[in-house]
């Protein structure tokens, strides 16, 4: 009896010897997360101090998606023999100076994908794989500080598809305003004088004309989220079936290293383009929302 009470009072203090040393490693370990709290608080405040200096700014974050498939003799579908897949690419960059009296953005956002469906019982169709998503945007603005948070500017930006039809339609935009700053990392341009040329072969259609510029381009990371949204609008003074407008929203989460996961996608209106489409007159085209979204890979150079 006495030698089962002593090994309970040595179990029952092993025990208590194991959960304050639990508690122990938990009150050290809580320590050491506030000291690399702070630590890291001042390593922001560093940062952010770096990034309020004059000069260049650069960077760039980009999506890839796919997949790919194979089916043999999988007769629940019409096409039992076939093999497809789809593949997504996404990059934005950019570059900017920042002095102290003026400034020079430049900004790239470049949305390809390709899919195929190649049904190997049918000899007449394609194996290749063929473009879907085709996007190219190219800007540059320059402004000059005339108070804390307003420019006068000018701005060039570009717009068409490099995979099919390159520059037909090719838009250039050209004009000068005002640029406002509100907040850090949001950049709205309003351009009262902007000319809109337009590069295309069906001249029935597309025209080039005067008008407004407006862009709104918010881009900002925040631990390991990035995340960039662009707004550009065209509003002719000729005709509103000449207007035209794009949104952009890419979105980036880092999950090791340099590699996380990614979500884009983009939304237009430009009846120009769906008349040359539906390969009727400027008048009649039933000018739906354009829309397109990709999900995939991320990586953040």
């Amino acid at each position: 009896m006495k030698k089962i009470l002593v090994a309970g009072a040595f179990l029952i203090g092993m025990i208590s010897m194991h959960a304050q040393t639990k508690e122990e490693l938990h009150t050290q370990k809580a320590e050491k997360q506030a000291e690399a709290d702070a630590l890291q608080g001042e390593a922001n405040a560093l940062q952010a101090q770096i990034d309020a200096l004059p000069g260049w700014r650069k960077g760039a974050f980009g999506t890839i998606g796919g997949s790919l498939s194979e089916f043999s003799n999988w007769y629940s579908q019409d096409a039992s023999d076939n093999s497809s897949g789809s593949i997504g690419i996404t990059v934005n960059a950019f570059a900017n100076l920042i002095e102290d009296d003026f400034f020079w953005r430049n900004n790239l956002n470049v949305n390809l994908g390709w899919v195929k469906l190649d049904d190997k019982n049918d000899p007449t169709d394609s194996e290749d794989f063929n473009a879907t998503t085709d996007v190219f945007n190219i800007s540059s603005l320059y402004g000059r500080n005339i108070a804390k948070n307003l420019a006068v500017s000018g701005l060039a930006e570009y717009r068409t598809t490099i995979l099919d039809n390159f520059n037909d339609p090719g838009y250039l935009d050209v004009g000068v305003g005002l640029t406002w700053t509100p907040i850090e990392n949001l950049i709205v341009v309003a351009h009262p004088l902007n000319y809109n040329f337009v590069f295309a072969k069906n001249d029935a259609v597309f025209e080039s004309s005067l008008g407004a510029k407006i862009v709104a381009d918010y881009t900002r990371q925040i631990g390991a989220i990035s995340f960039k949204s662009n707004f550009s609008t065209f509003q002719s003074y000729k005709d509103g079936d000449l207007s035209n407008f794009t949104w952009i929203n890419s979105f980036g989460y880092n999950l090791w290293k340099m590699i996380g996961v990614g979500f884009d996608f983009g939304l237009r209106s430009n009846k120009q383009e769906a008349a040359n489409a539906q390969n009727v007159l400027l008048p009649a085209a039933d000018n739906k929302l354009q829309s397109y979204w990709l999900v995939g890979l991320n990586y953040k150079i």
